[in-house]
Order: C-alpha cells, then structure tokens, then sequence
C-alpha cells in the first residue's frame, strides 16, 4: 500500500509540473504609443525588465562555428583571473574535448573556472570529459539536477548560453557545445547559428545571469572585484541592456522584451526564431503591428528542423499571419537555430529566446539589447542572407494544404504550452 501510495503521489506531482494548466493569458495589451528609437522606450526596457541600459560597448557579430567557437576558445585562453560558462546544451566531439581541455588548462594555471551545465541538454555529454575538468580544479555544477524533491522544477531548465571571462568579456546567442554547430551551415549536418561577443559596462548583465543561476544551484555568491572588476566604457560605444528570464507564474520578462517592442515598431520587425509556436496573444500583437504598417518577415527553420513536432505547431498560426501580410520564410539548408530580432533598423536582440511557451515561460533566458543602426544593418544582411536560401510561404499555396496536415497543426497547438 506504502508503494502505491509514493506512485500516486509522484504521478500527482510529475503531472502538477508537466500537464498544469494553460499559458498565463496578458491581460491589457500594449498599445503603439512610442518607437523604439524615442528615449520613452529605453526608459520602459529599463524599469520594466532591468539591469538598464547602459552606454558604451561594443558588439561583434559572430556566424556559425567557424567564426563563434575560435572567438570563444580564444576568450577562454586568455583568461587571467576567472570563467563562467552556462550553457544547455553540451553533447559529444570534437569541439566538445576543446572547450574541456582549453577551461582544464586555465583551471590548472590558477584561474577559478565555474560552469554551468542544465542537468537535461548535457545528457550526452560524454562523462570523461567532466571528469577531466573536476581534475584540472573545474568547478562543475547541474542546473535542477534530478532529485525526488526536485521533481516539481523538472520541466524548468536553464537555456542561457553564457561565456564571461575576467568579468570583461562575454559572449550570448544561440549556440550549444556540440558537433551540430561547428563547420559554416554548409550542409544538414552542421546548423546555422548567431552568437556574440561583447565588451563594456553591459558584460556586468551577463556576468550577473550566471551568477544568479550560480547562487540558485550552490548557495555561492559570485562577487567581488575577480568577477565584478571596474569596466571602462569602450571609445564609440553604444548602450546595451541584459534581459534575463526565469521560469514564473505570469509573464516574464522575456515575453515583456517581446511585448514592448512588437509595440513599438514603426517600419520593420525582422524577427528569426528557432523555435516558433505564437500562442495567440503574440499572434496578435504581429497582426496589430501589420495593420498600422510595419512590415514583417519572419524566418523559422524548414525540413531539417530537429523537433518537426515543434513546426507542425507553429504553423497553425501561418494562416492568420499570411492574411495581415506578414511574410513567413523557412530556412532549407540546415537547422536554422538563430534566435534574432530587429526593429525599425536600429534596435535589435540576439541571445537565447524562441518565439515559443518554453522561452516565456519555463526556461530561464538572457538575450543581449542592442541599440544601434551598424548592429541592426549587420543583422539585417544577414537575415538578407538567409532568405535567398529559404522558401517563401505562399497564402494561396498555404491555404490548399492537404487536410490532415491541417489536422496534426491543430491537434499539436493543445501542447503548445510545452513546445
């Protein structure tokens, strides 16, 4: 009896967490009262979603492996005083015994190294190399590790990917720690992807992303002048802004992020997602920035998707979308895994939140906010980019879809929350 009573109680408890009840609804929209280039604007990012926006910094735009792990290896090689890795996703190969040997060697050269790692994307991960680095003196932590008292945050994970070293650089965006990633999107087997590297006052929002999900998973504080040394602004730099998220009941900031500047886009959105399944909502909000003429192209991943389940859903909201006019584009090379967005030609974001429930809702998330037209213009060409190589959805080839497709789209949208 004792026995099923625990079965009981631990399906209780597993559906609690997995199977709770739908998206939490917003309940007054926001309407289209500023651009994102009116002071008006920096001023709701900053009080609404925090750290504010601070000035001076530099950012360099980092495409697929070939550009995005040379840039972080180097940053880690030269780090003289402290690293702090988070990242969901660490699998096996190649560039995997890299990144090990290279955070190895710091730690042995005295350089406190702590990483990060969520207990579900590094389920691949190949266990010589943790033990390597915990013998180098590589602090190594599992984010909401599997444990009978943890099983109500089990669906929760950390999806930041997150490198700062010395306190002074660091770097965000859409890449995992795997084979997938390296080479430059040439062919199915290695996805595209953007990352990137800053240096300024703003790498403090990142350092103090890490840190947060650090104290949460051991208890430390990470402060002081090792991880928090004074940063001088860069010569010609522009103000930036950290947005981090964390799982919640109600919105997070990561859906706010999302909220203010769909409502305040006057001409453009730009926006690429990885992952992309609208609840309603943010149908919506694309529609009503339509309307008052701005124009929208969105590009998500095609057949070589990783989860189709999660573009089967998504393309439930296409019907609705193609009727306002906005522009739908799906990425045929490779898995398209960017996660981007550009407004009016001069703001922009790049980190790590899909236009989906488990970046608003059930993963924590930091993005990097960027107010500058040469950043914007970097984004835009290679969204430009993009799109030569992807396939335009058509609403009148779109409408004659056969039926049962339309019926897996429907049917999947009842997961949405988990997607």
């Amino acid at each position: 009896m004792l026995t099923i009573v625990c079965l009981a109680a631990l399906l209780a408890l597993l559906a609690a967490n997995l199977f709770s009840s739908g998206e939490a609804q917003i309940k007054q929209r926001i309407e289209h009262r500023y651009a994102v280039a009116d002071p008006q604007f920096f001023r709701a990012m900053s009080v609404l979603l925090g750290p504010p926006l601070v000035a001076g910094n530099r950012v360099d735009t980092l495409l697929n492996g070939d550009e995005i792990f040379p840039a972080m290896l180097k940053a880690i090689r030269e780090a003289k005083r402290t690293i702090n890795f988070e990242t969901y996703i660490y699998w096996k190969g190649d560039v995997g015994k890299q990144f090990a040997d290279a955070l190895s060697e710091r730690a042995r050269a005295g350089v406190k190294v702590h990483i990060l790692l969520d207990w579900v994307g590094s389920q691949k991960m190949d266990e010589a190399l943790l033990d390597e680095m915990r013998r180098a003196g590589v602090d190594i932590k599992k984010y909401h590790a599997l444990k009978w008292f943890t099983l109500d945050r089990i669906n929760n994970r950390t999806h930041r990917k997150l490198l700062v070293t010395d306190g002074r650089v660091g770097f965000t965006g859409g890449v995992g720690i795997a084979e997938e990633w390296t080479g430059n999107a040439q062919d199915p087997e290695h996805w595209r992807d953007t990352h990137v590297r800053v240096i300024g006052p703003v790498v403090r929002g990142l350092q103090g992303a890490f840190a947060e999900n650090w104290l949460e998973s051991t208890g430390d504080v990470l402060a002081g002048d090792r991880y928090l040394p004074e940063v001088e602004e860069v010569e010609d730099g522009g103000p930036m802004q950290v947005t981090r998220s964390s799982a919640t009941i109600g919105d997070t900031n990561a859906e706010a992020l999302l909220y203010l500047a769909l409502a305040a886009a006057k001409r453009s959105i730009e926006l690429t997602s990885a992952y992309f399944v609208p609840r309603p909502a943010f149908t919506d909000a694309l529609v009503e920035a339509a309307e008052r003429g701005v124009e929208i192209r969105i590009l998500v991943p095609g057949s070589h998707i990783d989860k189709e389940f999660v573009r089967t859903a998504g393309r439930a909201a296409y019907d609705t979308l193609l009727a306002a006019g906005i522009e739908i584009y799906e990425y045929c090379p490779t898995m398209l895994h960017a996660k981007t967005l550009t407004v009016d030609g001069c703001w922009s974001s790049v980190g790590s939140v899909n236009f989906d429930n488990r970046s608003f809702q059930l993963h924590d998330e930091a993005t990097l906010c960027v107010q500058s037209e040469r950043f914007a213009a970097e984004l835009t060409a290679q969204f430009e980019a993009d799109l030569d190589v992807s396939e335009a959805i058509r609403p009148g080839r779109w409408a004659d879809r056969p039926l049962h497709q339309r019926a897996a789209e429907r049917v999947l949208t009842l997961a949405r929350r988990e997607l």
